[in-house]
Parts: C-alpha cells; sequence; structure tokens
C-alpha cells in the first residue's frame, strides 16, 4: 500500500463544511416556529443540529486519520453487528416507533437508527467481497447474486419497519457496487426489471403507499391528504423565485408543510434563498460527487475503488431522491436530504461516510 499523503481532499472538506454551514442555518430558520411552539425554545432544533454537526465533523476527521486496512478486516464483523441491531429494533417494548415505523433504538432523548448504520455496513462488506470475488464479478452467481442476496436480506429487515426510502437507498447503493465492480450489464438489465417490478408489489401491498403514488399523479385529488406535502411543499418553492423571500421569511414553516426542518428542508431553502440558495446546494452535490468519483478512479485498490464509490453513490441517490420528492418528481418516501436536514443518526452516519472518502482521498494518485 502507497504512504498516504498528510492531508485529504481539501475540495471535499470545504464542500462538506459549507454544506453543514447551510444546513444549520436552514434547520433554525425552518424549525424556529415549530420549536418555539412545542418547546418554548426557537433554537431547540438548531443547537441539536450544531451538536450532531461538531460530533459527525470529529468522527469524520478521526476516520479520515485510521489505516483503511482495517474497515477491510472489520467488514463482516460490521455486517453482523448491523443484521443484530436491525433485528433488535423490530422486538416490541425494544425498538421505538417514530413515524409510523419502528426504526430508532435509545434510551429517553438519546437514539439510533440501525438502518442508517447498515448503509455503510454494506458498503464495506460489498467491497470486500466484490474485491475477494474480483475475477468472478462477471458471473450471475457471485458477481450478482451473492452480493444482491446480502443487500435484500437488510432491505427485507428495513422494510419490517417499515421504511422504504432508507431501503430504495440501500438497494440503490448496492446497484453502484455491484456496477462499479464490472457485474455484466444485461444482469444489471435484469436487475433493473425485477426491481422495477418488486417495487410495485411493495406498494400495491400496502395502502398508504398506494396514496403516495396517486397524490404523486395528481395531488390535487386528495389536497387535504395524500396530496398535501407536495401540495404545500410547491407552494414553498413557488413564490421563492430567483432570489427568495429572505431568510427567516418563509411563510410556509408556520405549520403549513410538515417536517419543515427534515425532509422538506430543501423546499423552505428554495423559498427563503430562492432559484440561487438552492441551485447552490446542489452546486455543492455535484462538486462533492465529482470528487468522490475522483477518488473512486483514482485509488491504486479496488476495495479502496468501490468504497468510495459506493459513498459517493450513496449520499448522491439519497440527495436525488430528496429533491424529487420536494419539486413533485418523485412520490413522497420520507428520507432527508444529506448534511441539510436535522436527524442525528442520519448526519452523524453521513459525515463517518464522508471520512472513509476522506480517508481513502489521501492515497489517490
Amino acid at each position: 500500500m502507497p504512504k498516504p499523503r498528510s492531508a485529504p481532499d481539501v475540495v471535499i472538506i470545504t464542500v462538506i463544511l459549507s454544506l453543514l454551514t447551510i444546513g444549520v442555518i436552514m434547520v433554525y430558520s425552518a424549525s424556529a416556529a415549530y420549536s418555539y411552539h412545542k418547546f418554548g425554545d426557537s433554537f431547540f432544533y438548531a443547537k441539536r443540529q450544531m451538536l450532531f454537526a461538531a460530533l459527525g465533523v470529529f468522527l469524520m476527521l478521526f476516520v479520515s486519520r485510521l489505516d483503511p486496512r482495517l474497515f477491510y478486516q472489520r467488514a463482516k464483523s460490521g455486517l453482523f453487528i448491523c443484521f443484530f441491531l436491525l433485528v433488535l429494533v423490530l422486538i416490541p417494548g425494544v425498538g421505538m416507533v417514530r413515524g409510523g415505523a419502528r426504526s430508532w433504538l435509545g434510551i429517553g432523548a438519546f437514539s439510533i437508527q440501525p438502518s442508517e448504520f447498515m448503509k455503510l455496513g454494506v458498503i464495506l462488506f460489498l467491497a470486500r467481497y466484490l474485491t475477494l470475488n474480483a475475477r468472478e464479478t462477471g458471473t450471475f452467481l457471485k458477481g450478482l447474486a451473492v452480493p444482491l442476496s446480502i443487500a435484500g436480506a437488510a432491505f427485507a429487515l428495513i422494510m419490517l419497519q417499515p421504511d422504504l426510502g432508507t431501503g430504495t437507498v440501500l438497494m440503490g447503493t448496492a446497484f453502484v457496487l455491484i456496477f462499479a465492480a464490472g457485474a455484466k450489464m444485461r444482469y444489471l438489465a435484469g436487475l433493473c426489471m425485477a426491481g422495477v417490478i418488486g417495487f410495485a408489489g411493495l406498494v400495491m401491498a400496502a395502502p398508504y403507499r398506494v396514496k403516495r403514488i396517486t397524490a404523486f399523479l395528481d395531488p390535487w385529488q386528495d389536497p387535504l391528504g395524500a396530496g398535501y406535502q407536495v401540495i404545500q411543499s410547491l407552494f414553498a418553492i413557488g413564490p421563492g423565485g430567483l432570489m427568495g423571500l429572505g431568510l427567516g421569511m418563509s411563510r410556509q414553516k408556520h405549520l403549513y408543510l410538515p417536517e419543515p426542518h427534515t425532509d422538506f428542508i430543501f423546499s423552505i431553502l428554495a423559498e427563503e434563498l430562492g432559484f440561487l440558495g438552492a441551485g447552490t446546494a446542489i452546486v455543492l452535490f455535484a462538486v462533492l460527487v465529482w470528487r468522490g468519483l475522483r477518488v473512486a478512479i483514482l485509488v491504486p485498490d479496488m476495495f479502496m475503488s468501490l468504497v468510495a464509490a459506493g459513498v459517493t453513490g450513496m449520499i448522491v441517490i439519497q440527495a436525488v431522491i430528496n429533491v424529487g420528492v420536494v419539486t413533485g418528481a418523485f412520490p413522497v418516501t420520507g428520507i432527508t436530504l444529506p448534511f441539510l436536514s436535522y436527524g442525528g443518526s442520519s448526519l452523524t452516519l453521513t459525515l463517518v461516510a464522508v471520512g472513509l472518502l476522506l480517508n481513502l482521498s489521501r492515497y489517490t494518485k
């Protein structure tokens, strides 16, 4: 293994700190009215977001200095722990229910979301597995069926919570890893077709998901029910125009738009800072994707390359789905926007994943 440089990719660090700064500001702006109404403290969510961001940055920098061979060696045990946590969260009385999903473990105010750990666990394990079986990645069994079965088992446990959004990100990330490892295109095409059929089956199996699809096609059929979130989100984005209404001047955050500081924070960003503010956030994500793919291409080791591709794919898939949902391009799935939305487990684990990317950037040629 080549000797690492002393400093990781400065562009990635700059982009992450910029997104975190925008995120903390927007979490405060989007949540101030709601948190004052509920807790009597307009800074309630902003203070917690700053704490999560500080913890996440510390872990990001810590992970960026570790020996990458450690992640290779611990990938299997890490995946086992993630599966154990996913099973544990499904036990009544152990897992905590929020928003209709049993997705949390914790005591009191402190809680974790095991599905977030699983996304990173799948990336590391599949990167290790595909590296060990590099000569057979073009075969159906070892190049597609086995890694897909592992990701599928994790997806099934997440769907029992249920959490279709996180499960979709996990399976999309697994697809990116399998593609990057060199799976044959005819197998990938078949996988896509099976995924579409499976997704349709999952939607039809739950009435509330059917309502989300019909609301996506025509939210005005049920403007006070299934279509309410999308309509209110568009009411936020539309008036933003080019320059926005001004920071803190959103109308929709005043208890009109549900979850304005989490899933729909991009709507508030577009309303207050306009096309320029929303466009800036999208450009920052694009730069992050560029630098992540650059790391994946330039690192000298297949395991490193797959981890970098997996982390980059996970972030971009989640960001694309979130922005697509709030703009009405995708059905509502309940996914946060990386680095911007409020959320402890999601923000911290995503920053840990970026720490991996920074670690690998020190080995680029």
